[in-house]
């Protein structure tokens, strides 16, 4: 039985790879709002926690 695939619109794509966070994905209902606020969480943790050893900068 061959696999079937689904295409991607490379417009699409474009589309979406060229969007940045806003603070309105905090508040926004779709798959990608939720996956950039919680990116953005996780980047903003990492980068006030210090360096990978936790050594905060003085």
């Amino acid at each position: 039985m061959a696999k079937k695939h689904n295409k991607v619109n490379p417009e699409d794509s474009r589309n979406i790879a060229e969007r940045n966070f806003e603070p309105e994905n905090y508040t926004g209902n779709t798959q990608f709002d939720k996956g950039m606020a919680e990116t953005h969480e996780q980047v903003s943790d990492d980068y006030h926690e210090g360096t990978i050893d936790r050594k905060l900068k003085e």
